[in-house]
């Protein structure tokens, strides 16, 4: 019997104890083929397998490298090429190295595409930002963004705040105060719906986080869901039955009709609202605003603006879309 024959029998019974989860018998078998036939890339691969079930990663993609050698100088198929590649790029996914695994999933995908490596690859590139994300936490770094979006949140720089407290929410992602100061920032650059979802973010982290409920509240107001804003209101309630501000939004929103000229009527009440539509300048802009709904980011940049702006959408007089 020939060389060739006995290893393609030791191979098969090495399959057949791979199967049987008979590691070790398998190893054996797979080395005598090995032994006898050592240009054949299946017999390396099939060993990189066994190591791959064995936890032993570091075995796995050594026997695949020589597979790849191996392959390489008897130009074996492209498709035992690729999946020699894959495995290295599976088992650098346990060893949660990520570059190292789309770098060998790549390689595969120039030997042959498959769905299955495409998703490999495909879950090597999430694991990377995942794990870069996590590199980047650090509470310390966080909190001292927090505190410079803070400071520019009250000199009216509200932009220059954004950066910080999403700069804050990069380092320490589990801080739902963080999410509701960005979600006020949002509301004071008419970015509704960020603001909204900001909200959802902190409630998430921290369900009993009043204060969450209460902005997610406001911004419901301004986005004109006044079913959202009573529903949020009325948890903010539950969570603390003395917070006024909770009682007279639940109360406004019981009343709130959608009927346009009684919003108009009662906006028109507030002597607040009166004194920003008798501004010239204020008309000038809100025409503006008409014509050109771009001009509104320019204006929210004065802090003065932006807040009479926000009390108008608010009160639901004017509309952002």
């Amino acid at each position: 019997m020939s060389n060739v024959k006995q290893a393609l029998e030791e191979k098969a019974l090495g399959n057949a104890a791979y199967k049987k989860k008979e590691f070790e018998t398998a190893i054996a078998h797979y080395a005598k083929a090995i032994e006898l036939n050592a240009t054949d890339i299946s017999f390396y691969n099939n060993m990189a397998a066994v190591y791959f079930e064995q936890k032993e990663y570091d075995k796995c993609i050594q026997e695949c490298e020589k597979a790849v050698d191996i392959g390489r100088e008897n130009r074996a198929d492209y498709k035992l090429m690729a999946k020699a590649f894959a495995r290295i790029g599976s088992a650098y996914i346990k060893k949660e190295d990520g570059t190292s695994a789309i770098l060998y999933f790549q390689k595969s995908l120039a030997e042959h595409r498959t769905p299955d490596t495409l998703a490999k690859l495909q879950l090597a590139e999430k694991l990377k930002k995942e794990l870069e994300a996590k590199e980047y936490v650090d509470p310390t770094k966080a909190a001292e963004a927090k505190e410079q979006g803070n400071a520019f949140f009250k000199a009216g720089k509200f932009p220059d705040a954004l950066k910080c407290y999403t700069e804050a929410i990069l380092r320490n992602p589990e801080d739902p105060k963080v999410y509701s100061n960005r979600a006020a920032c949002y509301t004071k650059l008419a970015e509704f719906s960020l603001g909204m979802k900001d909200c959802d973010a902190a409630i998430r982290l921290d369900p009993k986080f009043v204060k969450a409920y209460l902005r997610k509240a406001n911004i419901a107001i301004g986005l004109k869901n006044m079913t959202e804003a009573g529903k949020a209101f009325q948890k903010a309630l539950e969570l603390d039955p003395n917070c006024q501000e909770a009682l007279d939004g639940f109360r406004r929103c019981s009343m709130t009709t959608n009927d346009p000229e009684e919003v108009r009527k009662r906006a028109m009440g507030d002597p607040e609202i009166q004194a920003i539509l008798k501004d010239p300048a204020m008309r000038m802009i809100l025409e503006q605003m008409q014509s050109d709904p771009r001009a509104l980011e320019e204006h929210l940049k004065n802090p003065q603006i932006a807040s009479k702006i926000e009390k108008l959408l608010l009160s639901g007089l004017i509309q952002i879309r």
